[in-house]
């Protein structure tokens, strides 16, 4: 009994500790140490010195979003000459490829290419990488920017990416992603609660270590001559970009300033089956950076970083499992295990509370939802586990529901990321 008592409070106490740490401890500490940092200002200055970009895009039925997207990478206040866009319409059956010839018209260095059927974002961005290539004067200085295509830039946005490539070690640099919604329903504020707290760990990584830990695959630069093309049935490229910088030998880092918007999430089934198919596809990636991302083979920043950021979350379903089991039997043979099952029993409490009587309970409300989606985000996880397990068949997605952009008069200030 003594043997098996021991094993449960380290199931217990340590499934508690680890969660603790990579929700709480490891964001806060990052916030802190990289509060008043900022990135080394050698960077690009003159419009001479900025780098050729290729812009790569893989579009799905994105009619809803993809003219305002189009539109502000135009207005892009990066030399004209410099930039380039390279559109894959992967099998779409709206008006997304009428919308991109619209714009080609009297944007001659924007081009579409439909490989027809359904090929999936990997494959299209994988091909579109290899023709942008060839069309660059100097592809060892050249850049790519990978982009979503429901994201609107500032137009000062490719600059500031683009400027910190003046430092060789440098190989990819990340967006800050913003929401500019005034008010949201569903699941819009913890998503965007989610969404600025990884703004800032990213850029104090990027700060602290040059080790940011996947950047917002939403739009992103790096290097072109850094870019491997991801296996065909890999489900996440953006992470799986990042780590193969650092094989390389290269850094990752975030610029808060460097500004793009993006509507969250709103739909808590929506972002369910995004967040289970990412979950797939970290698992995937964890699978083929294993060797790297031990402590022996790699740098201990990288490593720490990995798994106090990204690694415990991912196992974060296979901990809660662990502590409230080892809970619920430790409680029966003694009564202060009680308190750590309540907590289990009351997180459990309001996120069903939120599923029944959604938007009730006045200020507990938004309680209740952030218990709920804590809750679900686990689920997504551990399912998308199983689904690695199982082994994908294909990486062909298809989008989260779209809105078309708000009107100037919808959207809220731009905030201020700077601490």
């Amino acid at each position: 009994m003594t043997a098996a008592f021991a094993i449960l409070s380290v199931a217990l106490w340590g499934s508690l500790a680890l969660l603790a740490h990579t929700y709480a401890v490891y964001p806060l500490a990052m916030r802190l140490l990289g509060r008043g940092r900022a990135l080394p200002p050698e960077r690009f200055e003159s419009d001479d010195e900025l780098p050729e970009v290729a812009v790569l895009m893989a579009v799905y039925n994105e009619e809803k979003v993809l003219a305002s997207t189009l539109a502000s990478i135009l207005a892009s206040d990066y030399p004209a000459e410099k930039l380039s866009i390279f559109i894959g319409s992967d099998g779409s059956t709206d008006r997304s490829d009428e919308i991109v010839e619209g714009f080609a018209k009297t944007h001659p260095r924007l081009r579409l290419a439909n490989f027809g059927g359904r090929n999936g974002k990997i494959r299209v961005v994988n091909r579109l990488a290899g023709d942008a290539v060839s069309g660059f004067q100097d592809s060892d200085k050249a850049l790519f920017v990978l982009c979503d295509a429901n994201i609107d830039w500032s137009p000062s946005m490719l600059r500031r990416l683009a400027s910190h490539f003046k430092r060789p070690e440098v190989g990819l640099v990340g967006a800050a992603v913003l929401d500019r919604a005034r008010e949201h329903a569903g699941i819009g504020d913890q998503e965007e609660a989610y969404v600025g707290q990884e703004n800032a760990v990213k850029h104090a990584e990027g700060v602290l270590w040059g080790r940011v830990m996947g950047v917002f695959g939403a739009c992103y630069a790096m290097r072109a001559r850094l870019f491997v093309p991801v296996p065909p049935l890999h489900l996440v490229d953006d992470f799986y970009q990042t780590l193969a910088c650092f094989e390389q030998g290269a850094d990752a880092i975030v610029d808060l300033d460097a500004v793009c918007h993006e509507a969250v999430s709103t739909d808590i089934r929506e972002e369910f089956r995004r967040k289970r198919r990412i979950a797939a596809g970290n698992f995937q990636n964890l699978r083929r950076f294993r060797s790297f991302l031990q402590p022996w083979n790699s740098d201990l920043a990288t490593t720490f970083a990995f798994w106090s950021h990204k690694g415990l979350r991912w196992f974060g379903p296979h901990l809660l499992i662990a502590g409230f089991l080892s809970c619920l039997v430790l409680s029966a043979i003694h009564p202060v295990h009680l308190l750590p099952l309540g907590g289990f029993l009351a997180v459990f409490a309001m996120a069903l509370a939120d599923r029944l009587l959604p938007g009730k309970g006045g200020r507990l409300a938004k309680v209740f939802r952030f218990a709920r989606y804590f809750l679900s985000m686990n689920l997504a996880l551990l399912l998308g586990f199983l689904d690695f397990l199982r082994g994908p068949r294909t990486s062909v997605w298809e989008p989260t529901r779209r809105e078309a952009p708000a009107s100037d008069a919808a959207r809220k200030p731009e905030p201020a990321l700077r601490r």
